[in-house]
């Protein structure tokens, strides 16, 4: 095929495609380079909402230089194809790597949930949500590099079709939060969740939640209680389960609050493993079908650690006697060498302590104390040799006041004596309280759906001009996001028509001056000032305007202007002064203005001819 984008990106073959867009292999002949084309299916092209999104977002990606972040070179359109120039990537998603090799070795699905964690930081530090992390859109290079990818679609398609064209999209269910299938508040813990899921498939080879469609797969995100991966597959540490577990929490506030918070525990983990390998974990033997692909680390010297670690006590000892009569510098290194051993090994089992691995305290398997009252959960964990944690209070329908709704870690998570479980406890619901609507787009099917599923109903929908909504989204709701209701209120809301235009304000009786000013208020630009001779003006006020006062104009127009001069026969200040105090022995302000603007025409023509002698 020969394609040519933009006058320079060469279409050569197709090389993928998806629900939203087909991938081509290009080159860019004015780098020369090869590169990915991401072209947007025709149905989305004709969203004018979406595509607005789409670019906006696209560019924001665009500016995330990271090297897990597929890199975006441009973004464009040619006709009615609208498309998005990629990083080539030499290498394959991380899904087929699941599908051919899962479950995959846990060392390599740490290094790859960090690598992805990493991407989502600075991607959350620049407040973008990737809302779609999925095997599908990580990418792992032939030397072992993780790479996140489309940004772009996945912010657009949340923002414009994620609800109300769910059919669209129903690839990414297995990894939505409960918030996203909710269809409630989503923020950078909602990727969090997602990147939870993608770890569990990694270790597990299989997504914790599965059905016949897609709603039964959202409402299992939302009901039921995940399957820990050690159930599964053996061999997986305790401490990455827990990782796991804490990331895909149905509730946001028990999760990570930060994409740094988990690579950091992952990092952690990744150290001690490292150092001390698989014997540690029980079960560990039992995992060898597990499959190691080649993961790319920072980290050189893990095989001269690993041999220091290894050593005995024996053989250093050895190694000191047999180098202690070779002369005091090589002695030196020698003792140098055992002390570094000594911190490293002490580095080691500190963090092993620090993390349950050693420490002298036995396993517990944390006990269910769902549906227990504060003071009964208190007394079931302590029995078990656990600490407990006040967490939140939560409001709910179906749970008595005061009894735990949620906990972590989980049920049946073995863990160090002296763990502390956190609970969160019911409150009684008075009221509902009303769903945050400000910022979605506004679709009247989807909106009545949110309010229904929270207790409410639509009540009116108006609309008004917004600087900072932009036109078709959610400006203002009554009651507010956060309110708390009676059940069955009717929530009214105001949808954004975009800026207001601008409007046309009056400049007669201004100077050149006082009507640029003006102008440049509403955003409009002053032309050319034409000068014609007037009576009724003083020498140097704007006697006419191109629109009238009031009228609607595109930001940026051109207004043009005709400014008064003295009549001819008299000097500019004598002139000024008769014309200047005529007009209120004849008439009122009023009619004065209304003369101005009627005679308008004349003057415009009388003005043209003027300058034209003036030429001359």
């Amino acid at each position: 095929m020969s394609k040519l984008l933009a006058g320079r990106y060469e279409l050569v073959e197709k090389i993928g495609e998806g629900g939203m867009a087909v991938v081509y292999k290009g080159r860019d002949r004015l780098l020369n380079r090869y590169i990915a084309v991401k072209i947007l299916r025709p149905e989305f092209t004709k969203d004018a909402q979406f595509i607005e999104s789409f670019n906006r977002e696209s560019q924001a990606a665009a500016g995330l230089q990271h090297p897990n972040i597929v890199g975006v070179y441009d973004v464009g359109a040619e006709g009615s194809i609208h498309f998005i120039v990629m990083e080539l990537v030499d290498g394959r998603p991380l899904s087929d790597i699941i599908a051919e090799k899962g479950p995959l070795n846990y060392k390599t699905a740490i290094e790859i949930a960090k690598q992805v964690a990493s991407a989502l930081s600075l991607a959350h530090k620049h407040n973008i949500v990737h809302r779609d992390v999925k095997p599908h859109n990580i990418m792992i290079t032939t030397d072992g590099m993780a790479k996140l990818t489309d940004f772009g679609i996945a912010r657009a398609v949340s923002s414009s079709t994620m609800v109300a064209e769910t059919s669209k999209v129903i690839g990414s269910v297995h990894y939505f939060s409960p918030e996203q299938a909710r269809g409630s508040y989503v923020d950078e813990r909602s990727d969090i969740y997602s990147l939870g899921i993608v770890l569990y498939e990694m270790l597990t080879g299989k997504v914790p939640f599965d059905g016949e469609n897609p709603v039964q797969v959202a409402l299992m995100h939302i009901n039921n209680e995940m399957t820990p991966p050690s159930k599964l597959v053996a061999g997986i540490p305790p401490a990455l389960e827990q990782i796991v577990m804490k990331a895909t929490d149905k509730y946001q506030s028990n999760r990570y609050a930060t994409a740094d918070e988990m690579l950091s525990d992952l990092s952690n983990l990744e150290f001690i493993s490292s150092r001390v390998g698989d014997s540690v974990f029980a079960g560990a033997g039992k995992s060898s079908t597990m499959v190691n692909i080649p993961v790319r680390t920072e980290d050189n010297n893990d095989e001269e650690l690993a041999k220091i670690v290894g050593e005995s006590g024996k053989t250093q000892k050895k190694s000191a006697k047999k180098n202690s009569s070779e002369g005091g510098g090589k002695g030196k290194k020698i003792a140098i060498g055992i002390v570094a051993a000594v911190v490293v090994i002490a580095a080691v089992v500190g963090g092993m302590y620090a993390l349950g691995f050693i420490g002298g305290k036995a396993d517990v398997e944390i006990p269910s104390v769902i549906d227990m009252t504060y003071e009964e959960a208190k007394d079931e964990l302590e029995a078990a040799g656990l600490k407990i944690e006040m967490g939140e209070e939560v409001e709910t329908e179906d749970k008595e006041p005061g009894v735990v709704v949620s906990q972590s870690p989980k049920e049946g998570v073995k863990v160090k004596e002296g763990t502390t479980v956190t609970v969160d406890i019911s409150i009684s619901a008075e009221g509902e309280l009303v769903p945050n609507l400000l910022g979605e787009v506004y679709d009247k099917s989807t909106v009545e759906k949110i309010l229904e599923e929270h207790g409410f109903t639509l009540g009116t929908v108006t609309e008004d001009y917004s600087a900072e909504y932009e036109k078709g989204y959610i400006m203002g709701q009554d009651p507010g996001p956060g309110t708390e209701a009676d059940k069955d209120t009717a929530v009214n809301i105001v949808v954004s028509q975009g800026k207001a235009k601008p409007k046309m304000p009056l400049l007669l009786g201004l100077t050149v001056d006082q009507a640029e000013a003006a102008l440049a208020d509403q955003g409009l630009v002053l032309g050319i000032p034409k000068y014609a001779e007037s009576n009724l003006y003083e020498p140097g006020q704007v006697m006419e305007q191109q629109y009238p006062q009031g009228t609607e104009l595109d930001a940026g127009t051109t207004v043009d202007i005709v400014i008064a001069k003295s009549p001819s026969g008299g000097t500019s200040g004598e002139t000024g002064g008769e014309s200047g105090g005529e007009p209120s022995e004849e008439t009122d302000g009023g009619d004065s203005g209304d003369s101005g603007e009627q005679n308008g025409g004349t003057e415009t023509n009388e003005a043209e001819d003027s300058g034209a002698s003036a030429s001359a």
